[in-house]
């Protein structure tokens, strides 16, 4: 049987937030229909109006505060790669791969919109180093979001040019002994090409990207966790009844009380001789509607900005050969994904922390009527005494990196770049973030499970029951004290596949 490899292919209009992840993780690249045309017909004008006399900025002038030095037209092709190696001045642990490769890619996906003005060869071997899985080591530190983030892409823009170290089959290596390995030659780069390799979001967007697309499955997650958690504490249901979100008429929040209330379906709650074990629960059960549903308004915005952003011309110049037009403009800017990481770091660490004060409940026997903290004996085994400690650190930092970056502009170039968005910080905060609501939430799976057992939750909603014994094949009740962490990781592992 042929077996026909998956490829996105990448016209510079249509990527969506599904496909940049698969990408990320995976799924080769190619080229839509039309690209090469519409990218070397942009490349031709660009070197038409290089030799001009007319000033053009980054093709034949200096960058940043150097705009107005013009540069002779024997010096064009240097002007490009001194661009590159000075701007590659990054710092610290590299990106993930995962990161880096869909970087390569945003990258790509911008030059082949056709307003850059590079040569199709060049997309081509960013192609080649995407497939053939040769991978620009890229810093974390150095961008401050505009001109976009020089520093991360310079240092992916380095191996075009045999430059740089990548990883390699699992080694770091040179890249101009990892182009040799592959057949590959590296370029030399032509007028416009090193300003237009770096200029542009594709970094904070792909480590952004990557996070929104599992905080979107860290939201769905969380509904089924916290219908578990209503089992656990026998809670009122009444809170979920659809009329009185509708009275509200907040969308996020109707969603979340209905995809609450699916999961207990067919749950002992729903029966009528249930008493349920207060009139009015606390907040984080009661309000869980409320607080998720605001939560799940602000990461769908961030999406669409993302998206939007996917398919964006961020370069600066931006040339139009049509209209007979190169535009200076401030595309590069990150100000519209550091507003959205902010604002959606600052929504999931609200998660994480209504997800602790629901673990905190179940732990609690002046709330819970069971034993403190769960214990099998109580005195004799502590429980889950330790994992709200945990819970606890994690809510923590997420508080401290739910403070926005983008308010704090720092400005540089002597005064031209004078704003900033400081959007990669934004979404390296946001990942973590995600990363650590993803634990707690985990914890509170560990501790509603150990709770509906002590409880003699039966029968268990047609959601939770499938949750429940997902986790119970890999953590079994606790019967006597153990390693807790070992059970956190075990629930981490389940988290991600329920």
């Amino acid at each position: 049987m042929l077996i026909v490899e998956k490829i996105v292919e990448l016209d510079g209009n249509s990527l969506t937030l599904e496909q940049a992840y698969s990408i990320a993780h995976g799924i080769k690249v190619g080229f839509a229909e039309g690209v090469e045309r519409r990218v070397e017909k942009c490349k031709e004008f660009v070197h038409q109006k290089a030799k001009g006399k007319e000033p053009i900025y980054g093709i034949n002038t200096g960058i940043g505060y150097f705009a107005n030095q013009r540069i002779s037209n024997d010096e064009l092709k240097r002007l490009q790669k001194n661009i590159l190696a000075s701007h590659a001045s990054g710092f610290g642990s590299p990106l993930s791969i995962p990161q880096i490769r869909l970087s390569m890619a945003l990258r790509l996906n911008v030059l082949v919109k056709g307003y850059t003005g590079v040569s199709f060869k060049l997309c081509t071997l960013l192609k080649d180093l995407i497939n053939k899985e040769i991978y620009p080591i890229i810093p974390e530190f150095g961008s401050v979001g505009a001109s976009g983030d020089l520093a991360p892409l310079a240092h992916l823009a380095l191996p075009l040019i045999g430059l740089g170290q990548v990883f390699y089959k699992g080694e770091t290596i040179d890249a101009k002994e990892a182009l040799q390995r592959e057949g590959l030659k590296a370029l030399e780069l032509d007028i416009k090409e090193g300003l237009g390799l770096i200029n542009g979001t594709q970094t904070m967007l792909s480590i952004g990207v990557i996070a929104l697309h599992e905080a979107k499955e860290l939201m769905r997650r969380s509904h089924r966790i916290t219908a578990l958690s209503f089992e656990a504490m026998k809670a009122n249901l009444a809170p979920l009844n659809p009329d009185l979100h509708t009275a509200r008429g907040q969308l996020g929040q109707m969603i979340a009380a209905h995809e609450i209330t699916k999961q207990l379906e067919g749950s002992y709650l729903a029966m009528e001789f249930t008493e349920p074990l207060r009139l009015q629960d606390p907040y984080s059960l009661r309000c869980a509607p409320q607080v998720h549903g605001a939560s799940l308004d602000v990461l769908n915005y961030a999406i669409q900005v993302a998206e939007n952003e996917l398919n964006a011309a961020t370069d600066n110049p931006l040339v139009f050969p049509d209209e007979d037009l190169i535009v200076s403009g401030g595309n590069f800017h990150g100000q519209p994904l550091a507003l959205a990481f902010d604002m959606v770091s600052m929504a999931i660490s609200e998660m994480a922390n209504i997800s602790e004060r629901r673990l905190e409940l179940m732990l609690n026997p002046n709330m819970s009527g069971l034993p403190a903290f769960l214990s099998p004996d109580e005195g004799l085994c502590s429980g889950y005494m330790a994992v709200q400690y945990l819970a606890a650190s994690l809510v923590n930092e997420c508080k401290l990196l739910a403070n926005p970056s983008c308010t704090d502009s720092i400005p540089g170039n002597v005064g031209i770049e004078d704003h900033v968005s400081m959007g990669m910080t934004s979404a390296r905060k946001f990942m973590k973030i995600v990363e650590h609501c993803a634990t707690v939430l985990s914890i509170e799976m560990l501790v509603a499970s150990q709770a509906v057992d002590l409880r003699d939750a039966i029968p268990m909603g047609k959601g939770t029951l499938p949750v429940y014994e997902l986790l119970r094949k890999s953590v079994p009740k606790l019967n006597d004290d153990r390693i807790v962490s070992n059970d956190v990781a075990k629930a981490r592992e389940v988290f991600y596949r329920i």
